[in-house]
């Protein structure tokens, strides 16, 4: 079906009663998860575990499955990965990771910043679409759903206008929220990449929240709620396009950062209640070892090693599988041989980020 984007800012009343009842609960939520983000000591920990997270549900909306055992058992500092949907899994990590750094930084999210999302997600530089033929089909009939803009001029003008709603805060008094949503949805029309859109997408909406200071941190990931309700996402996007239809977008969007706060809210307090567990078990079972570079380096990831050790704790090889072992002896690891490398499994957080999954969080 042929639908013709239109430039931002819209020219229709978006706000209407139910949108912004559901705006003001959804900011609730983000308010009190921004709050909680700021009692963790070592922003590293929620950075690395919940992007992993994030990155994994992204992932699967593409049907790229990978299991918890896999991420956490792949090195990406030595680029090791136990299966390729491991290493894209932790392409778009970084990608989101780079990219929070480079909005915090200049304050900005901008083409050149999108294009170098996408890259990292798909490993390539391909850029923008310059040949026409994209269409996005339905996977079960191979039924043409949506042709998204054909000429490399046209994606490039529509993003250059969505570069510009993005960043100028002056261009329309919507809701910065009611924005997130409205520019989710254009990005995702616009399709302007050969592949990469969705999760690159995805990685817009929560560095859009960095850059409008709503959070601190990269830690709202909506990708749980998409993929849960992925029938629905599809749908309501689509009906934007045939019908103009944007209340239910708007609602959906909405309940997903409502929804998504509250279950990461409930996440970052478990890990703050574990991460005390194990403070005290270690200043009283291992005082002469303890230290908070040590307790922070078993919480960054579930699972850690030799060299992870090292490199935080600037300590010898020696030194570091002695405090790991040590751990080990007195139940807060669990030792795991993986091919030549011995890995160390913080067994309660495994278990923790593995119940988040599953809905017991």
């Amino acid at each position: 079906m042929s639908y013709k984007i239109p430039l931002l800012p819209l020219a229709e009343e978006l706000e209407s009663k139910a949108v912004l009842k559901k705006c003001a609960k959804a900011h609730q939520a983000l308010a009190e998860l921004k709050g909680i983000v700021a009692t963790i000591p070592n922003e590293s920990i929620l950075i690395n575990t919940l992007s992993l997270q994030e990155a994994k549900d992204s992932s699967a909306i593409e049907n790229i499955i990978t299991t918890h055992d896999e991420l956490f058992k792949s090195d990406n500092l030595a680029q090791q990965f136990i299966t390729l949907a491991a290493k894209e899994v932790f392409s778009y990590a970084t990608a989101l990771q780079d990219g929070y750094r480079q909005v915090k930084q200049h304050g900005l999210l901008t083409c050149n910043d999108i294009k170098k999302i996408q890259a990292a997600i798909e490993q390539n530089n391909a850029g923008f679409r310059a040949q026409s033929g994209t269409t996005l089909k339905n996977e079960q009939t191979g039924e043409i759903i949506y042709s998204p803009p054909q000429t490399h001029d046209e994606i490039v003008e529509l993003m250059s206008n969505l570069e510009q709603f993005i960043n100028n805060d002056e261009c329309c008094d919507w809701d910065d929220l009611i924005k997130m949503a409205v520019i989710h949805h254009q990005f995702e029309s616009i399709h302007p990449f050969y592949d990469g859109n969705g999760r690159t997408g995805r990685v817009i909406n929560v560095l859009y929240l960095i850059k409008q200071d709503l959070l601190t941190l990269p830690v709202l990931y909506l990708s749980r709620y998409i993929n849960q309700h992925k029938q629905d996402y599809y749908r309501l996007l689509q009906s934007v396009r045939t019908d103009q239809n944007w209340e239910p977008w708007l609602l959906f969007m909405l309940e997903a950062v409502e929804q998504t706060s509250q279950q990461t809210i409930a996440l970052i307090k478990a890990i703050k209640g574990l991460m005390q567990d194990y403070k005290i078990q270690l200043r009283e079972q291992l005082p002469k070892i303890y230290s908070q570079d040590l307790l922070n380096n078993i919480f960054r990831h579930p699972y850690t090693k030799i060299e992870f050790v090292t490199e935080d704790l600037q300590v010898t090889r020696k030194t570091a599988a002695k405090y790991l072992d040590e751990l080990v002896n007195i139940g807060l690891l669990s030792k795991h041989k993986i091919g030549k490398d011995n890995y160390y499994l913080n067994d309660a957080l495994y278990q923790l980020l593995l119940n988040v999954s599953t809905n017991q969080v």
